[in-house]
C-alpha cells in the first residue's frame, strides 16, 4: 500500500492530512502558519509535520507518493509561485522548496483549485466530467477540472472568477490591484462593505443597524428574517456571482458549478439566488448548467492535495 499527503497552507494554519492511496484519509492535523518568521519557517514546520506523521504511522519513506500543496496565490504547472502576499512570500519554486527539505515527490496548486480537485472526486463534484468550483469566504476564487485535470492556465490564475470586472467604475481599489473585480462585493468582505455602504445612505429600518458586529452571517440571519434591506444587499450580491461564473462559464462551459468556502454554510438561499441571476447573464446554450453546494468544507483542499499526488481517480 502507498500513501499521500495533501497539505493546504493558509494564512493561519496550515491544514495536513495523510490519505492511503485509495483515498482513505488516516489521520488530519493543522499546525499554526509562522508568517511573522518568514517563509522559510513555514515550510520546515510542514516538512516536519509530514515526516513525523510518516514516521508515527510506520509508513516507510519508499511507500510515499508524496505531497500535493495548496498555496493562496498563482501557481504554474512547474510549481513556480508569482507572490503570495498573505503569506509574505515573493516569487519561488514551491515544489523545489519542499522536495528539498522532505526528500520526498512534491505537486503543487493554487489552494482553490486544490479546493476545486478534492470537491471533484470526493465531494459536490462527484460524477461529473467537469466542474467549476467557486470559493466565498474571505475573498473569491475558483477552479476549473476537466476529466480529472485542474485547469492552472500559462500564469496559474485560471480560475481566477473574483478577480471579473464587474463595475469599471469602482473607486476602490481590490486587493489585486484592479478596481471593481466581482472579490470586493462577492466576499465576505465584500458583502459587509456593501451592507455598509447602503446602511450609510439611507434611513431606511433595518436590524442590521443593531447588529455589534456586522458580518456576512448576520446579513444572511438578517435576510432569513425578512429584513428588506438585506434582502436588497444580498440580491446585489447574488447579481454579481450570477455574472462572474456566467462569464466563466463561456470559456470553460462546466457540467456543474459547485459553490464552497466558508459563506456557502448558509446553504440553499445562497444557491439559489447565484443560479437565478445565472439564468439572467449567461448564455442561453449554458442555461442547463446545475449548481450545487460543496460537501468537504475546510478538508477540500487537503483531499485535492491528495489527489493531485495520487494522480489517479478512486
Amino acid at each position: 500500500m502507498k500513501y499521500g499527503f495533501g497539505v493546504d497552507i493558509g494564512g493561519t494554519t496550515v491544514k495536513l492530512g495523510c490519505f492511503r492511496q485509495d483515498g482513505a484519509l488516516l489521520k488530519q492535523w493543522e499546525i499554526p502558519t509562522r508568517t511573522e518568521l518568514g517563509g522559510d519557517v513555514i515550510f520546515d514546520d510542514i516538512s516536519g509535520a509530514v515526516l513525523g506523521c510518516a514516521e508515527g504511522l510506520g509508513i516507510a519513506r519508499q511507500d510515499v507518493l508524496g505531497l500535493g500543496v495548496g498555496i493562496p496565490g498563482p501557481v504554474d504547472d512547474g510549481g513556480n509561485v508569482n507572490c503570495c502576499v498573505n503569506l509574505k512570500l515573493g516569487v519561488f519554486n514551491l515544489r523545489q522548496t519542499l522536495e528539498s527539505r522532505t526528500g520526498l515527490a512534491v505537486r503543487a496548486g493554487n489552494d482553490a483549485n486544490l479546493a476545486a480537485l478534492g470537491e471533484y472526486y470526493d465531494g459536490g463534484g462527484r460524477g461529473s466530467q467537469s466542474m467549476l468550483m467557486v470559493t466565498i469566504g474571505t475573498g473569491v476564487g475558483g477552479g476549473f477540472v476537466w476529466n480529472g485535470r485542474v485547469l492552472n492556465g500559462f500564469h496559474g490564475v485560471a480560475g481566477e472568477l473574483g478577480h471579473v470586472t464587474i463595475d469599471r467604475n469602482e473607486p476602490e481599489r481590490c486587493t489585486c490591484g484592479k478596481f471593481g473585480c466581482a472579490e470586493q462585493y462577492a466576499s465576505a468582505t465584500g458583502m459587509v462593505r456593501l451592507a455598509k455602504q447602503r446602511l450609510a445612505a439611507c434611513d431606511t429600518p433595518s436590524a442590521l443597524r443593531q447588529v455589534p458586529e456586522l458580518t456576512a452571517k448576520a446579513l444572511f440571519d438578517c435576510a432569513g428574517a425578512g429584513d428588506a434591506l438585506a434582502l436588497e444587499v444580498l440580491e446585489r450580491v447574488y447579481d454579481v456571482l450570477g455574472q462572474a461564473i456566467a462569464d466563466s462559464c463561456c470559456i470553460c462551459d462546466p457540467e456543474l458549478v459547485v459553490v464552497g468556502g466558508g459563506v456557502s454554510k448558509a446553504g440553499q438561499p445562497l444557491l439559489d439566488g447565484i443560479a437565478r441571476h445565472f439564468a439572467k447573464y449567461c448564455f442561453h446554450a449554458a442555461r442547463s448548467t446545475r449548481f450545487a453546494l460543496a460537501k468537504l468544507g475546510n478538508n477540500a483542499g487537503i483531499y485535492g492535495g491528495f489527489r493531485l499526488i495520487s494522480g489517479r481517480e478512486p
